[in-house]
Formats: structure tokens, C-alpha cells, sequence
């Protein structure tokens, strides 16, 4: 499909969750966001969708549970009313769709088709909570949106580049052949825009010799050893609970826990996945509910133990994995921080990166606590950024790239 074809370049991004629809309208033509919103309590009693259009705030509610083709149903209805940005029916370009797991078979977006769609249910099996409502958000703009092509961006795309060295376990070899079982890694959407926009602000585009670690530290958390542009290790596993602590998963422990949970606390398999899952991690460790990070920095300053243990573990285990990229890489020139709290928060950046001096990172207080893009100190010999990503802006590019050239 030739641009030219298309009246504008708006690009719709839809993120299917198993309990929310998020969406974000892009003009391509300047990057810009049109609309955005999400319909929370998909499945369940009382949906409710907010939305900006243009600025534009509204609401929209009802008593009923939707399924997913009935809560984008909603979403058209808001963005094709009088005055919508697609009013026009011949407005929207493509849809870009947020697809958690694509296995070994893609390591680049894909043009959705009859194969696609049989490859994402085939992963059911590997992401069973992400790439069923995934795959439903595909089926529901194809039926409510005809002839609109759609391009699946994966989150393990990205990785797809790492060694047999850094994806193998050391399992028999035949359950990586017959199942499957390796490192994938996510948040692969978000670690390669945070990378691409730390190579042009370093100036070195295209430098295949560029060493970065970009820290995608948020609810939930992963690192990625970057080298050029491509991926060569990351701390998420065959699934997102491998790695770092995060807010409500474990991350690394001993296998043999699992086994300690089932024997001796008499847990069965889903009790043990739904505790490291949904109640580890900050949560399960300093004790708070949210499992936030903001809320658990406050009670550590206010003197919880629990919640000072549990920032110690968080920066201790960001620092370890910090060294050992470095040294996977041979050399670090950029170390990034982005998403929610490693957009947001000094504190963690601070306790992550002191002590490294020795591998050359020193970060400036005051930059740091200003939140400014650069943090490193000027004798700093490794740039230490603050990168804000966006996982939506990568998609919709994504998207007008393959679409351009089918």
C-alpha cells in the first residue's frame, strides 16, 4: 500500500490487555497524538472509557461487562463521531498492534495475515495472560474495521538477536527444541527506542561499536546489553519474571523455592505462579500494597524496615546486573534509564549507580535530581541518560514502515 493511497497518515496503536484497551491516534506526518484514552474493566462489570481528543477530555461509562471487540467498538464510536479525527472513513492509514510474545519466528514487525494470527495463538502457551487479549484486539479491528491493515510489533522481537550463549538454559538441549525453552526477553519495543533516541543524542547513529545498558525500570523491570543496534542480552527469561525485582514479581531466585512452596507449604502450581507473580517483588517484600515504588520510598524514609530492606535489594540487584553487562559488553559508553521509575526517580538512580565509579560511572547530583537527560558527571567517562520512551510512537512507526512496503 503506497502513501500516496492514503488521505492522511493516521495511525491507530492498540495495546489489548486481558482487563483494558489502550489506544493512541497518531498524524504520522508530524508525530503527533491526535487521541488517546483506554477502556478499563474490559470482561467485567462497569466499564469505563476515558479518552482525549484534541486536547479534548471526556468519559464515557456503563453498567454492562465488555468483551474486547465491544470496548474498540467504543473506541470507533468516539473517534468516528461528528467532528472525531476519523470521521473520514478514508482517515486511518493502519493499526499497529502491541503483541506480547512472537516466539523465534519474528524478529521484526509483521503484516498481520491468516499465518500471523495462527503464530500468536500458537504462543498462547508462553504468554497466556498477554497474547490471548492480544490476538482478540486483532480479530475485533478486522471485523470492525475491514480492508484497515494491521501490522503486529513484538515485545521479543528486539531480543530475537541475543546468542545461543546468553538465550540457552542450562536444561537438556531437547526442551529448547520440543518446547521452546529459552530467554526471550520483553520490553523489547521500549528498549529499542530508548536506545535508537541515546544513539542520536550521542550523536553516533549507526555506530555498530555504540555499548549501551538501557534499564527499563517500571512496575515491571528489565535490562537490556545494547550493542549498535542490536540486542545482545536481556533479564527477562521465557517469561517477564526473570531478572530484576520488580513491583510485584520476584525476579531471580533459587528454582528450589518453588519446589520448598509446593512441599512443604502444601501450594499448588497456580498459588506458587500467582505469589511470584503478584506478590513478590516490592510488594511482597517491604509489605506495602501498592507495591509502588513512590509509596514504598516514603515509608522507607519514614522508617519501615521492610520497606528500606526492599529498596536495597531493588538498587543492589540493578547494580549487579549493571556490572555484568558492562562486562558482557567489554566497555559501556551510555547507561539508560526509562520508564516509570527510571524516568521519575533520582533516588533509584542514585543507589543503582553509586559504587560504579570504578567502571567509570558518576552520576551529578544536582542533574540528577533535576531529572535532566544527561545525569553523568563531566568526568564521568560513561554518559548516564534519562530517556522517557515511547513504546506507542515505535509501534505506529513500525506500522507505516511495514505498510509502506506491502
Amino acid at each position: 500500500m503506497e502513501m500516496a493511497e492514503a488521505e492522511t497518515r493516521h495511525v491507530l496503536v492498540i495495546n489489548a490487555g486481558s482487563s483494558s484497551v489502550k489506544f493512541v491516534l497518531f498524524d504520522m506526518g508530524g508525530e503527533e497524538v491526535i487521541a488517546k484514552g483506554q477502556v478499563e474493566r474490559v470482561t467485567l462489570p462497569g466499564w469505563k472509557l476515558d479518552f482525549t481528543v484534541r486536547g479534548n477530555k471526556k468519559t464515557v461509562e456503563g453498567p454492562e461487562a465488555l468483551n474486547h471487540k465491544q470496548a474498540l467498538q467504543k473506541v470507533f464510536e468516539c473517534l468516528r463521531a461528528d467532528g472525531g479525527p476519523l470521521q473520514n472513513p478514508g482517515a486511518l492509514l493502519a493499526i499497529g498492534h502491541r503483541v506480547v510474545h512472537g516466539g523465534e519466528k519474528f524478529s521484526s514487525p509483521a503484516l498481520i495475515n491468516d499465518e500471523v494470527k495462527k503464530s500468536v495463538r500458537d504462543l498462547f502457551l508462553l504468554a497466556p495472560l498477554h497474547n490471548p487479549p492480544n490476538y482478540e484486539g486483532i480479530v475485533a479491528c478486522e471485523e470492525l474495521l475491514p480492508g484497515i491493515p494491521q501490522v503486529a510489533v513484538f515485545d521479543t522481537a528486539f531480543h530475537q538477536t541475543i546468542s545461543k550463549r546468553a538465550f540457552l538454559y542450562a536444561l537438556p538441549f531437547e526442551l529448547y527444541e520440543s518446547d521452546g525453552i529459552r530467554r526471550y526477553g520483553f520490553h523489547g519495543t521500549s528498549h529499542r527506542y530508548v536506545a535508537q533516541e541515546a544513539a542520536r543524542v550521542l550523536g553516533r547513529e549507526g555506530d555498530p561499536s555504540l555499548k549501551l545498558i538501557t534499564c527499563h525500570l517500571g512496575n515491571g523491570c528489565s535490562m537490556a546489553a545494547v550493542r549498535g543496534k542490536t540486542c545482545a542480552d536481556t533479564t527477562m527469561g521465557l517469561t517477564p519474571l526473570e531478572g530484576l525485582m520488580m513491583g510485584t514479581r520476584s525476579g531471580d531466585i533459587d528454582p528450589a523455592i518453588v519446589f520448598h512452596l509446593i512441599r512443604e507449604k502444601n501450594m499448588a502450581p497456580d498459588e506458587v505462579d500467582e505469589l511470584l507473580n503478584k506478590k513478590s517483588g516490592l510488594f511482597g517484600l517491604a509489605g506495602i500494597s501498592s507495591g509502588d515504588m513512590r509509596d514504598v520510598i516514603e515509608a522507607a524514609d519514614a522508617g519501615n524496615e521492610r520497606a528500606q530492606h526492599a529498596v536495597q535489594v531493588y538498587t543492589y540487584r540493578l547494580k549487579k546486573y549493571i556490572g555484568a553487562y558492562a562486562a558482557s559488553l567489554n566497555g559501556l559508553d551510555a547507561l539508560v534509564f526509562t520508564a516509570g521509575v527510571g524516568e521519575n526517580s533520582a533516588r533509584i538512580r542514585h543507589e543503582g549507580c553509586r559504587g560504579l565509579e570504578h567502571l567509570g560511572i558518576v552520576i551529578d547530583r544536582q542533574r540528577n535530581e533535576a531529572n535532566e537527560q544527561i545525569i553523568s558527571a563531566d568526568r564521568s567517562r560513561v554518559t548516564v541518560m534519562v530517556i522517557h520512551t515511547n513504546e506507542e510512537l515505535m509501534i505506529a512507526r513500525d506500522t507505516v514502515a511495514v505498510v509502506s512496503i506491502n
